[in-house]
């Protein structure tokens, strides 16, 4: 099992950065496949980003948001830019075995070990 603890979240006005960071533990994390998730208020969880030796990215964050890993830290990061509201909500780190046959998935359901959350609150 992985253990994931999620750092960064925030209070910041809208147009304005941020970035999260998980740390990993329990696992080799070069094996992992590590995303992060994101859920609003009433809303289902959506994917944000994932990466293994690729990123992917979804529509909603895509050339705002980068995801970035340091294999040495066994760490994960999410640079948040021109963040709007409605990017309110709590962030999640996640992670997979990686599997070389695999594309990067956007499920949740297939991710195995979370952390407990981030809150990243935009205002307008």
């Amino acid at each position: 099992q992985v253990q994931l603890v999620e750092s960064g979240g925030g209070l910041v006005q809208a147009g304005g950065s941020l970035r999260l960071s998980c740390a990993a533990s329990g696992r080799t994390f070069t094996t992992l496949t590590m995303a992060w998730f994101r859920q609003a208020p009433g809303k289902t969880r959506e994917f944000v980003a994932a990466i293994t030796w690729a990123t992917r990215y979804g529509d909603s964050v895509r050339g705002r948001f980068t995801i970035s890993r340091d294999n040495a830290k066994n760490t994960v990061n999410l640079q948040m830019n021109s963040l709007k509201p409605e990017d309110t909500a709590v962030y999640y780190c996640a992670a997979r075995l990686y599997r070389p046959s695999d594309t990067i998935s956007s499920q949740a359901e297939d991710y195995v070990d979370w952390g407990q959350g981030t809150q990243v609150t935009v205002s307008s």
